[in-house]
C-alpha cells in the first residue's frame, strides 16, 4: 500500500466558519470554531487528489482508517504551554537578536539596555514569548564560541528571565541549560536538535517544551543548491522520524513545536511549497511555527518593490499561515504585524 498523507484544506474563518461549524458542514480545527475546513487533499509521492469531508466514507477501509486516525490529531485541541494560548491564533514569537551580523537587525539590539528595551516593546505590542539569540544562524554565517554566544545573552537573561515569557534560541546544550535555569520557557534550535549530541538529554531532564525545526545543512552551507525528491514530504517525514526518535528515548511530553524552517536550506520554490500546503503538517498533531518574517522570499517576489523592513509581505504571508491554522509565527516587528491581524479579524467578522 503506498505511504498517504492527509493535508486539510478549504479553510473558512470568523463567523462564517462558525456558522459552517455549527451547521456540520466543515470541521473545526483543534475545537476552534473560527477556523474549519471542508475539504481534505490525499497525498502520495506520485499523486494527489482533493475530497470533501463527506466523501471520506466512501473510500476504501485502509484508507478510510488512516485518514481518520490523521482527522483526529487534526481536530483534537491543543493544550496552552509556555505562554502560548493556541485557542487564540496565531501566537506571536518576538525575535530578539542579540547579534551583530544577524541578517535584517545585527547590531541593532546587541547592549543590554538596548536588548531589555526591544524586549519589552515586543512583549507589550502582544508577543506572546520574545525568543532570544546571540548567534547568527543567517545564511552563510559560522558557528561561533559558546564563551561568546552566554556573553551576548546572559545579561538580558537575568534581567528579563522571570519577568516576561522568553524563548531561547541556541543549538548549544550547555547555553540551554543556563538560559532554563534564568526562566527561559522554551528552547528554538535550528539545527533539527542535531547540532550538539547533548541536547536531547537536556530536554529531557528539563521537561522543557521546545520547537524542531527543520533545516538542511547548516548555516555555512545550506543556502549551496539545496534539493529534495518532495521538499513537503522529505520534511513531513523528517518530523515523524524525530517525534519517534524522541519518544524512543523517554521524551514523552506533547509540549513540542514543529517549525518546517522557512529559508533554511531551501530555495524560493521550495519555501513557496511550503507556504502553500503549510497545512499538511497539522496531521502530526503538533502546533506549527512559521518564521515568515523579513525573508528573503518576500525580496525575490515583490522584486523592486523590496523594502529593508518587509513588512508588507510579512504582514501578506501571516494572514494567509494565520488563515491555514498556523498556531505561531516568529516576527520581528510585532507591533505592525498585530496590528493588520487585528484589523483582518475585524473586517472578516463585520
Amino acid at each position: 500500500m503506498s505511504r498517504y498523507y492527509t493535508r486539510v484544506c478549504n479553510f473558512y474563518y470568523g463567523n462564517e466558519s462558525k456558522k459552517l461549524v455549527k451547521n456540520k458542514k466543515s470541521i473545526a480545527l483543534n475545537q476552534i470554531k473560527e477556523i474549519s475546513f471542508d475539504q481534505i487533499e490525499i497525498i502520495t509521492r506520485k499523486s494527489k487528489k482533493k475530497i470533501s469531508i463527506d466523501q471520506i466514507k466512501n473510500l476504501s477501509q485502509p484508507l478510510k482508517n488512516k485518514i481518520n486516525l490523521d482527522l483526529k490529531k487534526i481536530k483534537s485541541k491543543k493544550k496552552n504551554f509556555a505562554n502560548l494560548n493556541f485557542q487564540n491564533i496565531p501566537n506571536i514569537l518576538g525575535v530578539l537578536n542579540l547579534t551583530p551580523d544577524s541578517f535584517s537587525d545585527g547590531g541593532k539590539f546587541n547592549t543590554k539596555k538596548r536588548g531589555v528595551t526591544q524586549a519589552l516593546h515586543l512583549f507589550s505590542s502582544g508577543a506572546n514569548l520574545i525568543d532570544v539569540g546571540g548567534e547568527s544562524t543567517r545564511p552563510g554565517s559560522k558557528k561561533i564560541k559558546e564563551n561568546l554566544e552566554w556573553g551576548r545573552i546572559n545579561k538580558i537573561l537575568k534581567s528579563i528571565g522571570k519577568k516576561i515569557p522568553l524563548s531561547l534560541d541556541t543549538r548549544k546544550s550547555n547555553i540551554m541549560k543556563r538560559g532554563i535555569k534564568l526562566g527561559v520557557r522554551l528552547i528554538n534550535d535550528i539545527s533539527g536538535l542535531n547540532f550538539d549530541s547533548e541536547t536531547i538529554n537536556v530536554l529531557k531532564k528539563y521537561k522543557i517544551p521546545f520547537v524542531i525545526h527543520h533545516s538542511k545543512g547548516i548555516p555555512e552551507n545550506m543556502q549551496k543548491n539545496p534539493n529534495y525528491k518532495n521538499v513537503l514530504l522529505d520534511i513531513y517525514d523528517f518530523f515523524e522520524k524525530k517525534i519517534k526518535l524522541l519518544r524512543s528515548i523517554g521524551i514523552n511530553h506533547n509540549n513540542i513545536i514543529i517549525d518546517p524552517g522557512i529559508g533554511f536550506g531551501k530555495n524560493l520554490k521550495h519555501n513557496m511549497t511550503l507556504i502553500h500546503n503549510i497545512s499538511i503538517f497539522h496531521s502530526l498533531g503538533f502546533p506549527i511555527l512559521v518564521g515568515n518574517s523579513r525573508k528573503s522570499f518576500v525580496k525575490k517576489l515583490s522584486g523592486k518593490n523590496d523594502t529593508k523592513l518587509r513588512i508588507g509581505g510579512t504582514m501578506a504571508s501571516s494572514i494567509y499561515l494565520m488563515m491555514q491554522g498556523v498556531q505561531i509565527l516568529r516576527i520581528h516587528d510585532v507591533n505592525e504585524i498585530m496590528q493588520g491581524i487585528k484589523v483582518f479579524k475585524k473586517i472578516i467578522n463585520n
